[in-house]
């Protein structure tokens, strides 16, 4: 940030403040209209799963990655599910969906005699109901689930009651009655970023951040609106621009206004003092907001459009945020900024004595603070290790915790049917290869059975669909299923959902260790500039992916292993959905690196001055530490407003953001890094003169004396 840039902001204040003024008054109008244009989509384009379920939804109207919904009866003891009562009550449940649901497609024990669709004690039967999808809702339809509901409503199978399951039917009975809804959830984090703010400025400044804040998530939303007449963009997207919106610009205006604080308590004055502080503070956060943005290309270059309009949402959120904070704050602090430093309760002039003394503890212990973090990370990483990932819309055991949906999962789960049948595997063949194709992929190792029902709604010309039933959702029993299909059936083509995830976890996850090292090497670029030395941006990128791996296992030590997921919201464990830990990567890796540059920034500052790199790292720590801490505070508070939302997935990245965000401020910025540049000493500046020409950075001279 060059002080010419800020001093022609300062000179053109009236115009800066009626630009800002017009975005947000529109993002204030259009808000409502804005979050309503979010959905949601997951597919991998070219693949086979993807394929052919856009095959199946063209030729039948339903199915493919649209999961059926699935009646459930459990009978009474003694009454066998081939009796006219059964088959009659089977048969009155399909009329009744079909009346309800025009273009349905249905399949049940009674209208093929396929023992696939009952258990082996003979009591729990189920049926399988592909609805059309609602235009632009990827697969689902929530009036036609709400009709089948309402038809189904009171209705008996040889006097037992019929529990309408299925994934649609187990995400809209989670238990939980509509959440707080994005607006609220962004409200609620910023009341909580307002009482830290509170705490650090003791003053009227702490209103603020949230200005700024305010203008940028509102800019932020209407970039994210216009996207969406060009592309799809996710809810879940939608719902971290905000959040996360609040959180980085929030950051950035922290970190300036602090250091325009301690540049007045210099005795800087008036404008002067704004130019120093966008000097040294602006230029952190544009760094800081690069690398935000950088973190967002892992999404952005995926072959995955729902992921792919996720990192289009993101990444307009740090940069609009830089870009608010790099003009309209100047302009806030130059008119507003001393009236509203008052009551000035607590002099900038000094570094915090608190994390003075913890800095220059972590420097005299620092073997045993770096073996502490790095304990504590080992277990985490550790913990990632293990993770399973799971269906896009995550285990049917953790979507619903109650209501007539969870009744019918349990019937299932209990009569050892098992939840797979919730997703079939979907395969489209020609017509003549139908029966076939069922009778052998029925004995493939996991399935409950295959089914080629031969009522004209599983037909159309020459094409048919044939439904695997598996017992879960493996991605090994999709693999055996697909080598048995192509093995009969060259022509035949492998869907449903499980089949699509399983080629969305291939072509994401395959390139992944690529793609992380390229954003590492841009980002270790970018940072070799900004704090002129190799050593240190290596160890931030380092530190970066450990600190994003723990936070990895801390999702799944939670909902996977269960160690709280049931404590905290009554959510059974099972799998992580397969894009969430890319996800979590995306945000939380330039979210973190903020913090990074906030210390080292201030460390480099503090090393040129002094030469010394233990003074550098306690005047740094003692300069930035409760900045960070706050920051980091303010940001979790946000994701833990995120975590009240009903769906499980979402509570699912809020406790991963939240838990990475804490780890991060704690045990890797507070502790790790400063041992870890204590223990590095001198070679934290190392920058060969080559190098320096290249990145066109000047060296620091190299002192003598054995100064470190």
């Amino acid at each position: 940030m060059t002080p010419n840039l800020t001093r022609f902001v300062l000179r053109h204040r009236r115009l800066v403040v009626a630009f800002w003024l017009v975005f947000a008054l529109v993002g204030i109008v259009f808000a409502g209209r804005a979050t309503s244009a979010f959905s949601d989509q997951y597919s991998v384009p070219g693949k086979e799963g993807y394929e052919t379920n856009a095959a199946i939804a063209r030729t039948f109207g339903n199915g493919g990655d649209g999961p059926p919904l699935v009646p459930v009866v459990t009978l009474p003891r003694g009454t066998a599910v081939g009796s006219p009562q059964v088959t009659a009550g089977l048969d009155d449940v399909a009329r009744r969906i079909r009346r309800a649901v025009p273009g349905v497609r249905v399949a049940s024990y009674a209208s093929t005699g396929d023992r696939a669709f009952v258990s082996r004690d003979g009591r729990t039967t189920f049926m399988l109901a592909y609805t059309p999808p609602k235009p632009g809702s990827f697969g689902e339809n929530p009036d036609a689930l709400r009709a089948a509901r309402a038809a189904l409503r009171g209705v008996t199978v040889a006097g037992s009651p019929v529990h309408l399951s299925g994934i649609e039917a187990l995400e809209t009975s989670t238990g939980e009655q509509g959440g707080l809804g994005l607006l609220a959830e962004t409200l609620i984090g910023g009341l909580g970023a307002l009482l830290v703010l509170a705490f650090v400025f003791a003053s009227l400044m702490a209103f603020v951040p949230l200005l700024v804040a305010a203008v940028s998530v509102l800019t932020s939303l209407l970039l994210v609106w216009a996207l969406t007449t060009v592309t799809d963009v996710s809810g879940v997207g939608g719902c971290l621009s905000a959040l996360v919106g609040l959180g980085v610009a929030i950051d950035y205006s922290l970190l300036i206004v602090v250091r325009w604080r301690e540049e007045r308590a210099h005795g800087a004055a008036g404008d002067e003092a704004i130019v120093r502080a966008m000097a040294t503070a602006g230029r952190a956060v544009v760094f800081s907001g690069t690398t935000v943005a950088i973190g967002l290309l892992a999404l952005v270059a995926l072959p995955v459009p729902f992921l792919r309009s996720v990192g289009y949402g993101g990444m307009a959120i740090p940069l609009v945020s830089v870009a608010v904070a790099l003009t309209l704050l100047p302009v806030i602090l130059a008119k507003l900024g001393p009236r509203l430093d008052w009551p000035h309760m607590r002099t900038d002039d000094r570094a915090s004595r608190a994390w003075t003394r913890w800095a220059a503890m972590v420097v005299r212990r620092r073997w045993i603070a770096a073996g502490t973090a790095v304990a504590v990370l080992a277990v985490l990483v550790g913990g990632a290790a293990t993770i399973d990932l799971g269906p896009p819309q995550g285990s049917p055991n953790t979507i619903s915790r109650a209501g007539d949906a969870r009744q019918g999962l349990d019937a299932l789960a209990r009569s050892r049917i098992g939840t797979g049948v919730l997703t079939p595997i979907e395969i489209r063949a020609p017509r003549g290869d139908a029966d076939a194709l069922a009778r052998s992929l029925a004995g493939v190792p996991g399935v409950q059975g295959a089914v080629a029902p031969a009522t004209a709604d599983w037909h159309r010309g020459g094409a048919a669909v044939v439904d695997v039933l598996a017992h879960g959702n493996s991605g090994g029993t999709v693999d055996d299923v697909r080598d048995a299909a192509h093995r009969i059936a060259p022509a035949a083509g492998v869907g449903g959902v499980v089949a699509q995830n399983d080629d969305f976890v291939s072509a994401v996850y395959g390139s992944f260790p690529l793609m992380v090292a390229l954003i590492a090497a841009i980002t270790f670029v970018l940072l070799a500039r900004a704090f002129r030395s190799l050593v240190l941006p290596a160890k931030a990128v380092l530190l970066n992916v450990l600190s994003v791996a723990a936070a990895w296992g801390v999702v799944v030590l939670v909902w996977q292993h269960g160690y709280g997921s049931d404590e905290l919201w009554g959510v059974p464990a099972g799998t992580v959905p397969s894009w969430l830990p890319l996800m979590v990567f995306a945000f939380l890796f330039g979210l973190s690196m903020d913090y990074e540059v906030f210390i080292l920034a201030r460390m480099r500052e503090e090393y040129d001055r002094t030469g010394s790199t233990e003074t550098a790292i306690v005047h740094g720590i003692g300069r930035t530490g409760r900045l960070v801490t706050s920051a980091a505070l303010i940001l979790f508070l946000g994701f833990v407003a995120m975590a009240s939302a009903p769906d499980t997935s979402v509570k699912m990245i809020a406790t991963g953001l939240g838990a990475g965000i804490l780890l991060d401020a704690t045990v890797v910025r507070a502790l790790l890094v400063p041992a870890a540049v204590a223990l590095f000493g001198r070679w934290n500046w190392w920058l060969p003169r080559p190098v320096a020409r290249l990145l066109r950075t000047p060296v620091h001279p190299t002192l003598e004396g054995g100064r470190r």
